[in-house]
Protein backbone atom coordinates (compact mmCIF):
# COMPACT_ATOMS: atom_id res chain seq x y z
CA UNK A 1 0.00 0.00 0.00
CA UNK A 2 3.02 2.53 1.01
CA UNK A 3 3.77 1.89 -2.83
CA UNK A 4 0.71 2.86 -4.13
CA UNK A 5 0.69 6.24 -2.33
CA UNK A 6 4.68 7.17 -3.23
CA UNK A 7 2.93 6.84 -6.69
CA UNK A 8 -0.20 9.06 -6.23
CA UNK A 9 1.82 11.82 -4.49
CA UNK A 10 4.87 11.04 -5.88
CA UNK A 11 5.34 15.12 -6.66
CA UNK A 12 6.11 15.19 -2.72
CA UNK A 13 8.60 12.64 -1.82
CA UNK A 14 10.06 13.98 1.21
CA UNK A 15 6.88 14.52 2.92
CA UNK A 16 6.02 11.17 2.60
CA UNK A 17 7.02 8.89 5.26
CA UNK A 18 9.30 6.19 4.62
CA UNK A 19 11.52 3.98 6.60
CA UNK A 20 14.26 6.17 7.85
CA UNK A 21 11.26 9.02 8.66
CA UNK A 22 7.67 7.93 10.11
CA UNK A 23 7.00 11.24 12.52
CA UNK A 24 8.63 14.54 12.07
CA UNK A 25 8.10 16.09 15.79
CA UNK A 26 8.59 20.45 15.27
CA UNK A 27 9.96 22.38 18.55
CA UNK A 28 8.81 25.37 19.46
CA UNK A 29 9.88 26.99 22.89
CA UNK A 30 9.54 23.45 24.98
CA UNK A 31 7.00 22.36 22.95
CA UNK A 32 7.31 19.30 20.80
CA UNK A 33 4.44 19.15 17.91
CA UNK A 34 3.66 15.99 16.47
CA UNK A 35 4.75 13.92 19.45
CA UNK A 36 3.43 12.22 22.08
CA UNK A 37 1.35 15.54 23.47
CA UNK A 38 -1.76 17.24 21.60
CA UNK A 39 -1.34 20.77 21.47
CA UNK A 40 -4.15 23.61 21.26
CA UNK A 41 -3.83 26.84 19.75
CA UNK A 42 -6.16 29.23 20.51
CA UNK A 43 -6.99 33.11 20.27
CA UNK A 44 -8.38 36.05 18.33
CA UNK A 45 -8.98 36.02 14.49
CA UNK A 46 -7.32 39.91 15.12
CA UNK A 47 -5.47 41.19 17.12
CA UNK A 48 -7.40 44.46 18.77
CA UNK A 49 -6.42 45.80 21.90
CA UNK A 50 -3.66 44.96 24.35
CA UNK A 51 -6.63 44.28 26.66
CA UNK A 52 -8.39 41.63 24.27
CA UNK A 53 -5.40 40.14 23.47
CA UNK A 54 -3.68 39.75 27.33
CA UNK A 55 -7.53 38.50 28.41
CA UNK A 56 -7.23 35.77 25.85
CA UNK A 57 -3.99 34.77 26.20
CA UNK A 58 -4.33 34.08 30.23
CA UNK A 59 -7.57 32.70 29.79
CA UNK A 60 -6.37 29.97 26.78
CA UNK A 61 -2.88 29.75 28.70
CA UNK A 62 -5.01 28.65 31.98
CA UNK A 63 -7.35 26.57 29.98
CA UNK A 64 -4.68 24.31 28.36
CA UNK A 65 -3.72 26.35 25.57
CA UNK A 66 0.16 26.19 24.53
CA UNK A 67 0.14 28.17 22.18
CA UNK A 68 -1.66 32.15 21.40
CA UNK A 69 -2.56 32.75 17.73
CA UNK A 70 -3.54 36.02 16.70
CA UNK A 71 -3.80 38.17 13.39
CA UNK A 72 -1.58 41.40 12.37
CA UNK A 73 -1.92 41.26 8.97
CA UNK A 74 -5.41 39.91 7.95
CA UNK A 75 -6.60 39.03 4.71
CA UNK A 76 -10.13 39.61 4.18
CA UNK A 77 -13.04 38.91 1.58
CA UNK A 78 -13.56 42.87 1.24
CA UNK A 79 -11.18 45.50 0.93
CA UNK A 80 -13.06 47.28 3.33
CA UNK A 81 -12.97 45.28 6.16
CA UNK A 82 -10.41 45.67 9.20
CA UNK A 83 -6.80 44.24 7.68
CA UNK A 84 -4.82 44.40 10.97
CA UNK A 85 -2.72 46.26 12.67
CA UNK A 86 0.68 45.32 11.42
CA UNK A 87 3.80 45.93 13.12
CA UNK A 88 1.79 47.34 16.36
CA UNK A 89 0.12 43.81 15.91
CA UNK A 90 3.16 41.73 16.34
CA UNK A 91 4.61 43.59 19.00
CA UNK A 92 1.13 43.35 21.05
CA UNK A 93 1.83 39.33 20.41
CA UNK A 94 5.37 39.33 21.85
CA UNK A 95 4.00 41.20 24.91
CA UNK A 96 1.43 38.64 25.20
CA UNK A 97 4.45 35.84 25.00
CA UNK A 98 6.14 37.53 27.36
CA UNK A 99 3.30 37.75 29.74
CA UNK A 100 1.80 34.28 29.74
CA UNK A 101 4.37 32.37 28.16
CA UNK A 102 3.24 31.19 25.65
CA UNK A 103 4.43 30.70 21.91
CA UNK A 104 3.24 33.36 19.49
CA UNK A 105 1.59 31.54 15.53
CA UNK A 106 0.73 34.40 13.17
CA UNK A 107 0.08 34.61 9.44
CA UNK A 108 2.43 35.94 7.15
CA UNK A 109 1.20 37.36 4.02
CA UNK A 110 4.09 38.88 1.68
CA UNK A 111 7.49 37.79 0.91
CA UNK A 112 8.52 41.13 2.01
CA UNK A 113 7.07 40.95 5.48
CA UNK A 114 8.87 37.55 6.53
CA UNK A 115 11.85 39.10 8.07
CA UNK A 116 9.61 41.40 10.59
CA UNK A 117 6.94 38.74 10.87
CA UNK A 118 9.78 36.20 12.03
CA UNK A 119 11.47 38.83 14.52
CA UNK A 120 8.17 38.45 16.75
CA UNK A 121 6.67 35.36 15.59
CA UNK A 122 7.56 31.59 16.92
CA UNK A 123 5.41 30.19 13.97
CA UNK A 124 4.48 31.51 10.50
CA UNK A 125 1.06 30.91 9.34
CA UNK A 126 0.72 30.70 5.49
CA UNK A 127 -3.07 31.51 4.99
CA UNK A 128 -5.38 29.04 2.69
CA UNK A 129 -5.18 31.82 0.16
CA UNK A 130 -1.50 32.05 -0.16
CA UNK A 131 -0.92 28.39 0.19
CA UNK A 132 0.47 28.12 -3.58
CA UNK A 133 2.08 31.44 -3.08
CA UNK A 134 5.37 29.32 -4.46
CA UNK A 135 7.74 33.48 -3.48
CA UNK A 136 5.98 33.37 -0.21
CA UNK A 137 6.81 29.74 0.79
CA UNK A 138 10.31 30.11 -0.27
CA UNK A 139 10.44 33.45 1.89
CA UNK A 140 9.10 31.81 5.32
CA UNK A 141 11.40 28.46 4.30
CA UNK A 142 14.39 30.55 4.81
CA UNK A 143 13.16 32.84 7.72
CA UNK A 144 14.34 29.55 10.26
CA UNK A 145 10.83 29.41 11.90
CA UNK A 146 8.25 26.55 11.97
CA UNK A 147 5.59 27.06 8.70
CA UNK A 148 2.18 26.02 9.88
CA UNK A 149 0.96 25.39 6.35
CA UNK A 150 -3.21 25.99 6.16
CA UNK A 151 -4.66 23.90 3.22
CA UNK A 152 -5.89 25.61 0.18
CA UNK A 153 -9.49 26.64 -0.15
CA UNK A 154 -9.94 24.70 -3.32
CA UNK A 155 -6.82 22.48 -2.57
CA UNK A 156 -6.43 18.69 -3.42
CA UNK A 157 -4.25 16.93 -0.56
CA UNK A 158 -2.05 16.55 -3.36
CA UNK A 159 -1.71 20.35 -3.69
CA UNK A 160 -1.20 20.58 -0.09
CA UNK A 161 1.80 18.42 -0.14
CA UNK A 162 3.48 19.85 -3.04
CA UNK A 163 3.41 23.28 -0.98
CA UNK A 164 4.77 21.23 1.79
CA UNK A 165 7.40 19.78 -0.30
CA UNK A 166 8.77 23.49 -1.74
CA UNK A 167 9.41 24.58 2.06
CA UNK A 168 11.36 21.13 2.84
CA UNK A 169 13.23 21.80 -0.48
CA UNK A 170 14.37 25.19 0.69
CA UNK A 171 16.12 24.17 3.93
CA UNK A 172 13.04 24.00 6.35
CA UNK A 173 11.92 20.49 8.03
CA UNK A 174 9.74 22.11 10.39
CA UNK A 175 6.62 22.06 8.69
CA UNK A 176 3.23 21.70 10.00
CA UNK A 177 0.13 20.48 7.97
CA UNK A 178 -3.28 22.37 8.80
CA UNK A 179 -6.87 21.26 7.04
CA UNK A 180 -9.49 23.87 7.87
CA UNK A 181 -11.98 23.34 5.51
CA UNK A 182 -12.26 23.34 1.80
CA UNK A 183 -15.14 25.08 -0.79
CA UNK A 184 -17.77 22.70 -1.95
CA UNK A 185 -21.41 22.80 -3.39
CA UNK A 186 -22.34 22.72 0.64
CA UNK A 187 -23.35 26.20 1.74
CA UNK A 188 -25.01 25.22 5.59
CA UNK A 189 -21.49 25.93 6.83
CA UNK A 190 -18.46 27.89 5.80
CA UNK A 191 -16.84 25.32 4.26
CA UNK A 192 -16.72 21.52 3.88
CA UNK A 193 -14.86 20.12 7.06
CA UNK A 194 -12.60 17.32 5.31
CA UNK A 195 -12.05 14.79 8.53
CA UNK A 196 -10.85 12.10 5.92
CA UNK A 197 -8.00 14.73 4.90
CA UNK A 198 -6.64 14.20 8.42
CA UNK A 199 -6.75 10.74 8.53
CA UNK A 200 -5.17 10.69 4.88
CA UNK A 201 -2.22 12.81 6.04
CA UNK A 202 -1.66 10.81 8.97
CA UNK A 203 -1.57 7.90 7.04
CA UNK A 204 0.95 9.60 4.55
CA UNK A 205 3.20 11.82 5.49
CA UNK A 206 5.55 12.00 8.52
CA UNK A 207 4.70 16.04 9.16
CA UNK A 208 2.44 16.91 12.15
CA UNK A 209 -0.78 17.61 11.38
CA UNK A 210 -3.46 19.97 13.31
CA UNK A 211 -7.13 21.34 12.50
CA UNK A 212 -8.87 24.54 12.14
CA UNK A 213 -12.49 23.71 13.18
CA UNK A 214 -13.18 27.24 13.35
CA UNK A 215 -13.07 28.51 9.73
CA UNK A 216 -14.40 24.59 8.57
CA UNK A 217 -17.74 25.57 10.61
CA UNK A 218 -18.04 29.17 10.54
CA UNK A 219 -20.62 28.70 12.88
CA UNK A 220 -19.14 28.77 16.70
CA UNK A 221 -22.04 26.04 18.13
CA UNK A 222 -19.98 23.41 15.53
CA UNK A 223 -16.86 23.90 16.68
CA UNK A 224 -16.51 21.89 19.84
CA UNK A 225 -17.88 19.22 17.46
CA UNK A 226 -15.46 19.44 14.45
CA UNK A 227 -12.70 19.29 17.19
CA UNK A 228 -13.65 16.28 18.92
CA UNK A 229 -14.29 14.65 15.25
CA UNK A 230 -10.46 16.21 14.84
CA UNK A 231 -8.92 14.35 17.78
CA UNK A 232 -10.63 11.51 16.79
CA UNK A 233 -9.09 11.30 13.10
CA UNK A 234 -5.64 11.90 14.18
CA UNK A 235 -5.20 15.23 14.58
CA UNK A 236 -2.02 16.64 16.51
CA UNK A 237 -3.63 19.71 17.76
CA UNK A 238 -6.16 22.22 17.17
CA UNK A 239 -6.68 26.13 16.02
CA UNK A 240 -9.50 27.68 17.22
CA UNK A 241 -10.47 31.01 17.36
CA UNK A 242 -11.71 32.55 20.87
CA UNK A 243 -12.41 36.44 21.77
CA UNK A 244 -13.56 37.78 25.27
CA UNK A 245 -16.57 38.74 23.68
CA UNK A 246 -16.84 36.96 20.07
CA UNK A 247 -20.45 39.27 19.57
CA UNK A 248 -18.16 42.38 19.10
CA UNK A 249 -15.12 40.92 17.73
CA UNK A 250 -13.56 43.07 14.81
CA UNK A 251 -13.50 39.98 12.44
CA UNK A 252 -14.62 36.12 12.42
CA UNK A 253 -16.69 36.65 15.44
CA UNK A 254 -19.49 34.23 14.53
CA UNK A 255 -16.66 31.49 14.84
CA UNK A 256 -14.74 32.35 17.91
CA UNK A 257 -15.63 31.06 21.01
CA UNK A 258 -16.30 33.06 24.06
CA UNK A 259 -14.14 31.97 27.43
CA UNK A 260 -16.88 29.95 28.77
CA UNK A 261 -17.51 27.71 25.45
CA UNK A 262 -13.92 27.49 25.17
CA UNK A 263 -13.63 25.71 28.39
CA UNK A 264 -16.31 23.49 28.13
CA UNK A 265 -14.68 22.37 24.46
CA UNK A 266 -11.42 21.30 25.97
CA UNK A 267 -12.83 19.83 28.58
CA UNK A 268 -15.21 17.64 26.06
CA UNK A 269 -12.21 16.47 24.62
CA UNK A 270 -10.93 14.48 27.43
CA UNK A 271 -12.78 11.30 26.85
CA UNK A 272 -10.94 11.51 23.18
CA UNK A 273 -7.59 12.22 24.48
CA UNK A 274 -8.33 9.31 26.59
CA UNK A 275 -9.66 7.03 23.40
CA UNK A 276 -5.80 7.45 21.77
CA UNK A 277 -3.81 7.37 25.07
CA UNK A 278 -2.58 11.24 24.21
CA UNK A 279 -1.65 13.95 26.58
CA UNK A 280 -2.97 16.85 26.83
CA UNK A 281 0.02 19.24 26.67
CA UNK A 282 -0.83 22.25 29.61
CA UNK A 283 1.82 24.50 30.90
CA UNK A 284 2.79 24.50 34.42
CA UNK A 285 0.26 26.37 36.59
CA UNK A 286 -2.60 25.58 34.30
CA UNK A 287 -5.71 24.75 35.66
CA UNK A 288 -6.55 21.17 35.25
CA UNK A 289 -9.23 20.44 32.86
CA UNK A 290 -12.79 18.41 34.29
CA UNK A 291 -12.88 15.14 32.36
CA UNK A 292 -16.38 14.68 31.34
CA UNK A 293 -18.07 11.53 30.81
Amino acid sequence: MRGSWQERFAESPDVLKSPERQRTIVQVLGLAIGGGDFITMAGPCSVETEFQLMATAHHIRRGGARILRGGAFKPRSSPYAFQGHGLDGLRMLARAREESGLAIVTEVMSECDVPMVAEYADILQIGTRNMENYSLLEAAARSGRPVLLKRGMMATVADLLRSAQLILDNGNPNVILCERGIRTFETATRNTFDVAAIALLKHVSHLPVIADPSHAAGCRDLVPALARIAVAAGADGLLVEVHPNPDKAWSDGEQSLNFDEFDDMMASLDPYFALRGLALSEPEGARPMEAVG
